[in-house]
């Protein structure tokens, strides 16, 4: 299998933690860093945008998703917003993760913490065209919860 080549630009609050790496030899995401001056608090019930001092060079049909680390929700109450977080293959900017607490203490963000991951994945070109009508199916117009909980 051909890896997809992904350049890295690491800033300089970065340059210790180097570019994101995958941990295990089956793992589909890369770890994300949060590259900090200082630690950060994220108290209970509040979010903050937590820098990772890099930039990516996504090829043109793929785009970065960016999801939150289990462990983080499942130990500390901590998770993503606006998850999964795409980063587009046009986009040169800083790569950023919006962290939320959800637990009932401070949760303090170090620099070099993995707070999220990121994974690669192929996007479909597609365009919109306006209609006069969709064809019908069974389900319709059935939306949130219409086959019932049970």
């Amino acid at each position: 299998m051909n890896d997809i080549i992904i350049k890295v630009l690491v800033e300089s609050v970065a340059r210790d933690l180097g570019v994101p790496a995958i941990m295990t030899p089956g793992a589909a995401a890369a770890d994300l860093r949060a590259a900090l001056d200082e630690p950060v608090d994220i108290p209970p019930g509040k979010w903050r945008i937590i820098t990772t001092g890099i930039r990516l060079e996504i090829p043109p049909g793929f785009e970065g998703q960016v999801r939150p680390r289990s462990g983080l929700a499942a130990r500390h109450g901590v998770t993503l917003l606006n998850s999964p977080g795409t980063i587009d293959s046009d986009y040169r900017g800083i790569v950023q993760v919006i962290m939320i607490n959800h637990s009932h203490q401070i949760f303090t963000v170090n620099h070099g913490d993995r707070i999220a991951q990121l994974v690669m994945a192929p996007v479909t070109s597609v365009r919109y065209e306006a209609a006069q009508s969709l064809e019908m199916t069974d389900r319709g117009d059935g939306g949130f919860g219409h086959t019932g909980i049970q």
